[in-house]
């Protein structure tokens, strides 16, 4: 049987990575797909470049557009990153009859739907299997290993830059600034480093996870998102005494009322194996009624390791070429008929636990003032610490670790505490979560 082309929008490191993968294993590919894939062309921004591909023998263009076009190709990577022209070449291609493999986070977080449903209409396959935490298959786990279950919350540490940036700072004591120098000087961060530490990255892939476990339509708009960059090494310190380490973490929680889409900075306890996550590796936990909790762990980021994800996505793809576009997967594991409505909760209506820390006068009745503010809020302390003045100092550290309560409330709790003539600045607040098998 012929050989599947394929055609590749970029040729960057995943790029590069994808072409090694498919070279190297050739053989096993085919014997697992049924059918040996090849790409035949590429389409690069400099096609006089030396791509260190060795002997492999790969047409180069710089237009996009008649790889897109090219008749002999049957399935397009699209591995260039952004929305536009991604987007335009995808539905493009699509049109077109043809399957599409995206690594793409942003273009399926915020346009997914779109895509999706022309892909419906064309009788095509989009796979996006390398868009959420790079080599981990956590999207094939979610929409087809987990499909007899009811997925209650998942947890990810799913941007390996923030978690870097967290790891050194807490293993050497660091501010938030120096490791991120570093990281930038690794390449682990961009020249500009928000869509990584402000969690806008994590975002994307928390919209995709959570469409897939719960049913929901992507809706990017709807997550709630803090970054790390506030963030110190004292909180980090404070964090590991009280028993817990400071991780990242994208949040997705269906309930009653609704779903709860949210990134920020957590205190896990630190004998879950989430909290041991370290670097820039990256990792998912999520919990089913049927299954209970699992965890997957792996490199988020790299040419292989998401390549890794690309050509299996490939092989899902040749697998479906012959098959009625009736009775394959979901994209997003639902019926598209059969996507729920549910709403999205705001932050004020989430519950959780908190980590404070606030400055305050080092006299007597202060403790005193700000715990009968939490406790009218009707919130009650799971542990404090109370540190020692340093020499001539008028203000301590008080570090309170509360039980679950209605964001909202916590609002207005800190909004009293920091109005106190006691306190000095403001009260700094990071959310908590015990990601038991509750």
């Amino acid at each position: 049987m012929r050989p599947v082309n394929v055609g590749l929008l970029g040729l960057g490191t995943v790029g590069r990575g994808t072409v090694t993968v498919l070279e190297r294993n050739a053989r096993e590919i085919e014997r697992r797909a049924g059918r040996g894939i090849r790409v035949v062309r590429a389409a690069v921004r400099d096609d006089t470049r030396d791509r260190g591909l060795g002997q492999i023998e790969l047409e180069l263009t710089t237009s996009a557009e008649e790889v897109v076009d090219d008749p002999e190709v049957a399935v397009v990577v699209e591995l260039i990153g952004g929305i536009e022209p991604a987007r335009e070449l995808v539905l493009r291609a699509i049109e077109q009859g043809k399957h599409v493999v995206t690594a793409n986070k942003a273009l399926i977080a915020l346009h997914g739907n779109e895509i999706f449903d022309a892909a419906g209409r064309c009788g095509v396959v989009v796979a996006f299997e390398a868009a959420v935490a790079g080599g981990i298959p956590i999207i094939k786990a979610v929409r087809e290993g987990l499909a007899g279950n009811r997925i209650e919350w998942l947890a990810g540490i799913i941007n390996g830059t923030g978690n870097f940036i967290l790891t050194e700072m807490r293993e050497h004591g660091r501010a938030f600034t120096d490791v991120l120098a570093q990281a930038q000087a690794l390449g682990y961060a961009e020249a500009n480093p928000s869509y990584d530490v402000e969690g806008i990255d994590a975002a994307h892939k928390l919209t995709i996870l959570a469409s897939i476990a719960f049913g929901i339509p992507l809706q990017f708009h709807r997550v709630f998102t803090e970054g790390i960059s506030r963030i110190t090494p004292a909180d980090i310190a404070y964090a590991g005494e009280l028993g817990y380490r400071i991780k990242h973490l994208g949040v997705a929680r269906c309930h009653e009322r609704g779903v709860e889409l949210r990134v920020h900075p957590t205190l896990i306890p630190r004998r879950r194996l989430i909290a041991n996550v370290d670097g820039v590796m990256n990792a998912v936990l999520v919990k089913g009624d049927a299954l209970g909790p699992t965890l997957y762990y792996g490199a988020g980021a790299g040419a292989e390791a998401t390549a890794s994800a690309v050509v299996a996505d490939l092989i899902d793809v040749v697998r479906v070429l012959t098959s009625d576009p009736e009775n394959r997967v979901p994209h997003l594991a639902f019926q598209p008929d059969a996507l729920s409505d549910l709403p999205i909760l705001p932050i004020d209506d989430i519950v959780t636990a908190y980590y404070l820390r606030l400055e305050a006068e080092d006299r007597p009745g202060v403790l005193a003032d700000i715990t009968r503010i939490l406790g009218d809020a009707g919130i009650s302390i799971e542990a404090i610490l109370q540190k020692e003045p340093l020499a001539g100092a008028r203000h301590v550290p008080i570090i309170m670790l509360t039980h679950r309560v209605i964001e909202g409330h916590m609002n207005q709790a800190i909004a009293a505490m920091e109005a106190l003539p006691s306190v000095n600045g403001h009260v700094t607040r990071i959310r908590l979560e015990h990601l038991d098998a509750s």
